[in-house]
């Protein structure tokens, strides 16, 4: 899964790109308002940003000129700016591509995808398949909501398979407790759930990976849990 930082404020729009991109295995962070963006940005560690120009609080522009001197990420714009002004305007202070408003969808995944594919491995994009996702000795088929560690089938409860999922397709990054319970149950983390640690500790029971410091699903203090790809071989 791709984490994508969506900066609009048309609320309906941010709505329908969000629910076509998750069903291209893209994880969507919604910003209505340009003054938060930045921070947005350095919270989330998104793999591409798709910004709006016309915003409130901050415009565009010094949204892409702000996050271009700290950060390689793709950015694409869209707007509904349609001058030939704004859109060279915008790829000089930095943007990677330029789509106007309105946009077919699949021309607008196809655009990500094609800025994905200059940073990130074709390996990587291609990660999950219809067999699902492989880590060494660990399968997961998130079609089946199926899981085989060792050769063996796992048999997990349904909140067990979706946060190692969620981990699993974070693989190789921290996974912070607040995404993690946003994409559970689509609330914000509120520092005193503790859903998410006994997720973690009975995960890592059914894994054998709690003598000693874990080694598969790793705890990152203040910051979250990393799932380390290379763990799973043995």
């Amino acid at each position: 899964m791709y984490r994508v930082l969506l900066v609009e404020d048309d609320a309906r729009l941010a709505a329908l790109v969000t629910e076509y991109l998750h069903a291209y295995r893209f994880e969507v962070i919604v910003v209505g308002d340009g003054s938060r963006a930045l921070e947005r940005f350095r919270a989330s560690s998104p793999d591409i940003v798709i910004l709006d120009l016309m915003l409130p609080g901050m415009d565009g522009m010094e949204i892409c000129r702000q996050l271009r001197a700290v950060s390689a990420t793709p950015i694409l714009i869209l707007t509904a700016r349609e001058d030939t002004y704004d859109q060279v305007a915008g790829l000089e202070v930095g943007a990677d591509d330029y789509v106007v408003k309105p946009v077919e969808p699949r021309l607008l995944l196809a655009r990500l995808r094609a800025l994905l594919r200059r940073v990130v491995p074709s390996t990587e994009l291609e990660i999950e398949n219809d067999d699902g996702l492989a880590f060494g000795q660990l399968r997961i088929v998130p079609r089946d909501r199926m899981v085989f560690w060792r050769g063996a089938t796992v048999e997990l409860k349904s909140n067990e398979f979706s946060l190692l999922l969620i981990l699993a397709r974070g693989a190789g990054r921290v996974v912070t407790r607040d995404e993690i319970l946003q994409q559970l149950r689509g609330i914000e983390f509120d520092g005193i759930d503790r859903t998410v640690d006994v997720g973690i500790y009975r995960l890592r029971k059914r894994f054998e990976d709690t003598d000693g410091e874990p080694q598969r699903i790793k705890t990152v203090w203040g910051r979250g849990y990393l799932f380390s790809p290379s763990a799973w071989e043995s």
